[in-house]
């Protein structure tokens, strides 16, 4: 499968570790070109940088790993995202992290989703940090879980199986209106790692009875 990465950050390059590792095709891209250069020259493994646009054409699923203020000018610069799977792992934090700037009765995935109306967003990953994707996908030993949101059914299923191919548990959480609970969820996860001193070493998931 052919991923495109639009972002050079950690949570980026984790992700390229993770799916280049799996045996995907995975280009990075960003605003800045020498960064999404740099990122991929760091993963190695085959993974390549190109153009925000040139990546999004060539890709069977694109990853947004950029802020969530940055996703619009994203956008913008692909082209729209026409017809592609377009994977939402953001989570719209204040400035100081200390809780959501939107939420309730919308949510980043959704607000990305107006702006490409033709994309099939899902939001997925945006529990995880990029510590988990350095440990091959895993949490204190064990496979994390990523929660996979989308209105899209067949996209959906494919993001979930790419998170699969890649080591992680899943779960499909429905529509994209799940994302409303997905990322008060991560911000959670952010308050224990970083506020409450839990560290990165962790993720949530859920526990299915026997």
């Amino acid at each position: 499968m052919s991923i495109s990465i639009i972002g050079a950050g950690n949570m980026a390059k984790g992700l390229a570790t993770s799916f280049a590792n799996a045996c995907h095709s995975v280009t990075l891209a960003s605003r800045d070109e020498a960064k999404a250069e740099a990122a991929a020259r760091e993963v190695g493994n085959g993974v390549s940088a190109a153009s925000i646009a040139s990546a999004a054409q060539s890709a069977d699923i694109i990853v947004l790993a950029v802020p969530f203020d940055a996703a619009g000018d994203v956008i913008d610069a692909a082209g729209g995202f026409a017809g592609k799977i377009v994977v939402d792992i953001t989570n719209p934090m204040t400035a100081d992290f200390s809780g959501l700037s939107i939420g309730h009765t919308t949510s980043a995935a959704e607000e990305i989703q107006k702006r490409a109306p033709q994309a099939k967003v899902v939001k997925a990953f945006n529990t995880i940090f990029a510590q988990v994707l350095q440990n091959g996908g895993q949490a204190a030993g064990h496979p994390a879980t990523v929660f996979v949101a989308g209105d899209d059914e067949a996209a959906r299923t494919a993001v979930a199986e790419l998170a699969r191919s890649a080591g992680f548990e899943t779960l499909e959480t429905g529509s994209l209106v799940t994302a409303r609970y997905l990322e008060p969820t991560a911000a959670l996860n952010i308050t224990l790692g970083y506020g409450l001193g839990h560290g990165t070493d962790i993720a949530p998931t859920w526990q299915r009875a026997a």
